[in-house]
């Protein structure tokens, strides 16, 4: 489980929300409840894209891969 800061704003009849440590996790919504939901997807589908992108561009026979936990 990974926390990260959601930050929502209300912009006429929307909810905007994006993610403060994390440029491009945003989306909007007619509620807060969807826009946090519709953030928690794109979270999901930014890291999940970076993970494989980033697996097809390396040299799998010189590569030590691991999980890493940062406490902040």
């Amino acid at each position: 489980m990974t926390r990260f800061t959601a930050i929502f704003e209300k912009r006429n009849d929307l909810w905007i929300g994006y993610i403060e440590e994390l440029p491009g996790a945003n989306t909007q919504g007619r509620t807060i409840e969807e826009t946090r939901e519709n953030l928690k997807e794109a979270v999901q589908l930014i890291i999940e894209t970076n993970r494989e992108i980033a697996q097809k561009q390396m040299d799998k026979n010189n590569i030590v891969r691991e999980y890493l936990v940062v406490h902040i």
